[in-house]
């Protein structure tokens, strides 16, 4: 497999020589073992272009899972779906200056068309807060306009210097909403709604513990007054930042006039917010949940959430065990159970627990020619490896064999989540003092601590150990706090990790 970015980090020529299935173990080399799960377990490949990748079929389902449950949420709380073009005059990105000053090192540009140099030069889309301005300030005359709220779901392109499949990519997959209100308060409480929904889905159907918060000035998006985060602790304890919400205010409107009137008759400014999740979120799953035998998904996103593998020895045993099996399929298909058979006979039985697990199906069931004289299934677990894992003489009776399966997801998808959490809590460390702070991220932990220091002081901490501060989470101790750096008075606690 080649590299993104042809560097020897990810560029493992000795892959190949490994038996096929094999990864390298997450706690020899986290980043060999992460790019070896997508290859193994059929998520995505690379693209011919340095940076790009190809999302196969496998991976890109899980990235519908993930549009499925967020469309629905935007759609209950009032926003519709639409679409922008992906080519933006670069003169829309230079309105807002500091817009402009963070997307320049990021930008694709397009200087020739239809074989002629263009006249203006073209941005692919990095992000649409400028291009959805332009139309907004067209279609907004009056506070009757407002809130007007879309959202899109779409590809956006980012000159990354360094890349990882899934997490930073030249090109990736987003949802973009775009909202605009008549007043501060309405942008604040939208910004605020949004996070929070990003915060119940990677609770919820990730099974991934974020901690939502407020970004410091230092790491506020370009554009935005005010930057909210949902930040995740991924199996090698970096950071992950999983999802934004920006309250925008009048940034954007005052570079490109979107006004309205208001009830009084007076030409006001809108305000704004933006907001999005990408399909780094597939590679936060990967990074917090899986393990050496490979991918390891939560049930509510699970593209399969059980497999069945026929097994038979005998030509005669094959008929009466794939009855079964078809009967137990169409048992889970009507209970609403996401569920493949793989009765292939090219690969044996033990190759295809390999490679479900491998792709990280919740359950497995096995049918053989003595479960069905039993009238019975052996159901694995794919979060509790070995015998443990196995339970033999399940019913297929559909009353009894629905219900247990039913159980058996949701004690999976709650085991992944209280293990993220674990997890994530052991590997936080409060800190008093800068120097504790350098001890803990040196240990490759996260660092929390109360925070009153400058801009500057935040970029030295970054500089000395390329720790960064991932939010100032929403839950916050009570009582008087002390600045670990300064000494002077803190109102507030915040984390920092090195972070993807």
């Amino acid at each position: 497999m080649a590299s993104l970015l042809r560097l020897p980090s990810l560029l493992k020529p000795a892959a190949a020589a490994r038996p096929e299935g094999q990864v390298t173990p997450r706690s020899v080399d986290f980043n060999a073992w992460y790019t070896d799960v997508i290859a193994a377990a059929e998520l995505a490949d690379y693209g011919p272009v340095r940076g790009t990748m190809v999302i196969r079929p496998y991976g890109y389902a899980i990235w519908e899972a993930i549009q499925d449950y967020l469309n629905v949420k935007f759609k209950e709380t009032g926003h519709s779906n639409m679409y922008f073009p992906q080519f933006i005059p670069y003169s829309f990105i230079e309105k807002e200056a500091s817009h402009v000053e963070g997307f320049s090192p990021e930008l694709a540009l397009v200087t020739i068309g239809g074989g002629k140099e263009l006249e203006e030069k073209l941005v692919v889309r990095p992000t649409s807060e400028t291009i959805v301005n332009h139309m907004f300030t067209k279609w907004i005359q009056s506070y009757r306009d407002l809130p007007l709220m879309i959202n899109q779901w779409a590809n956006v392109t980012r000159w990354e210097m360094r890349t990882k499949p899934f997490i930073r990519t030249l090109e990736f997959l987003w949802q973009e909403g775009h909202t605009a209100h008549a007043t501060l308060e309405e942008a604040e409480k939208e910004a605020m709604q949004m996070i929070d929904v990003y915060t119940k889905f990677a609770y919820e159907q990730a099974a991934i513990p974020v901690i939502p918060g407020l970004k410091s000035r230092v790491e506020t998006f370009a554009g935005a007054n005010r930057t909210y985060t949902i930040e995740a602790m991924m199996g090698d304890r970096k950071a992950l930042q999983a999802g934004t919400s920006h309250n925008l205010g009048q940034n954007f409107s005052r570079a490109f006039g979107t006004q309205f009137m208001d009830e009084n008759g007076q030409i006001e400014h809108v305000w704004q917010t933006s907001w999005a999740i990408s399909t780094r979120f597939v590679g936060g799953i990967i990074m917090t949940h899986g393990d050496d035998a490979g991918l390891m998904l939560p049930p509510n996103i699970a593209p399969i959430q059980v497999v069945i593998v026929p097994i038979w020895k005998k030509g005669d045993e094959k008929s009466a065990v794939m009855e079964a099996v078809a009967s137990v399929q169409n048992t889970l298909k009507e209970a609403g159970i996401r569920v493949k058979v793989d009765d292939s006979e090219l690969r044996t039985p033990g190759w295809k627990f390999n490679f479900y697990e491998m792709k990280g199906v919740p359950i497995r069931l096995e049918i053989g020619p003595r479960d069905v004289k039993n009238r019975s299934v052996v159901v694995s677990r794919r979060d509790v490896p070995g015998k443990q894992g196995k339970e033999f003489g399940v019913s297929m009776d559909p009353s009894i064999l629905v219900d247990h399966i039913k159980g058996r997801l949701e004690e999976i998808q709650a085991s992944l989540l209280q293990k993220a959490i674990a997890f994530r809590d052991s590997n936080i460390v409060d800190v008093s003092s800068y120097g504790e702070l350098k001890e803990a991220i040196a240990e490759g932990k996260w660092a929390r601590g109360p925070w009153s220091a400058s801009d500057a002081d935040e970029l030295k901490v970054k500089e000395e150990t390329s720790a960064t501060i991932r939010c100032f989470p929403f839950e916050q101790p009570e009582g008087a706090k002390k600045c670990f750096m300064t000494g002077n008075p803190a109102e507030e606690v915040a984390i920092f990790a090195k972070s993807y």
